[in-house]
C-alpha cells in the first residue's frame, strides 16, 4: 500500500473519530447536562476535561494534523490527483476544528477548572453561565467542521481509489 493511501486512510479515521466525539457532545452529553443541576454540570465537565487528556485522544487529535499534512504533501507530489482538492479541503476543515478547540473550548475548560471544586464554589450558576452556552456553541462549530473534514476525506478516498 502506498504512503499516500495510508496517510489518506489515517486522515479519514482521525477526522471521523473527532467528528463523532464532538457530535456526541452536541446531541447527547450537553443536552443531558443542560437538564442537570449547576453543580452536576460543572463537576461533570471538570472531570471529562481531565479524563479526555489521555494518550489515545492526543494521538488522534494531534496526529490528525500530522497525517493530514503528509496526505496533502504526498497527493501534491502525485501530480494530477483528483483527490488533492478534497484532501486540502478536509485538512483545512480539520484545522478549523483544531483551532476552535485550542482557541475557544480548551480555554473555557481551563476557566472551568480554575473555578475550583464545585463543593466550594459560592455561585455555581455564574460559573455555569460563563461556560455552558459559549462552550456549546463552539462545540457545534467544531463538530460541523470535523464532520465536513470527514466527508471530504471519504470523498478523497473514493477518488483516490478510482484514480489508481
Amino acid at each position: 500500500m502506498k504512503l499516500s493511501t495510508i496517510a489518506l486512510i489515517l486522515s479519514t479515521l482521525s477526522a471521523g473519530l473527532m467528528a463523532g466525539l464532538f457530535a456526541a457532545f452536541a446531541y447527547a452529553v450537553m443536552p443531558g447536562l443542560k437538564r442537570s443541576s449547576d453543580r452536576t454540570l460543572v463537576e461533570a465537565m471538570q472531570r471529562i476535561n481531565v479524563a479526555i487528556i489521555n494518550p489515545l485522544f492526543m494521538i488522534l487529535f494531534m496526529g490528525g494534523v500530522v497525517v493530514m499534512v503528509a496526505a496533502v504533501i504526498l497527493h501534491w507530489r502525485g501530480g494530477g490527483n483528483p483527490a488533492l482538492p478534497w484532501v486540502i479541503a478536509g485538512s483545512v476543515l480539520y484545522l478549523v476544528m483544531f483551532a476552535v478547540t485550542s482557541g475557544v473550548n480548551v480555554p473555557l475548560n481551563d476557566q472551568l477548572a480554575k473555578a475550583g471544586d464545585p463543593a466550594g464554589i459560592a455561585d455555581l450558576a455564574a460559573v455555569r453561565e460563563a461556560f455552558e452556552a459559549r462552550w456549546i456553541t463552539w462545540n457545534i462549530v467544531r463538530a460541523v467542521a470535523a464532520t465536513g473534514s470527514f466527508g471530504c476525506f471519504v470523498w478523497a478516498l473514493i477518488l483516490h481509489g478510482q484514480s489508481r
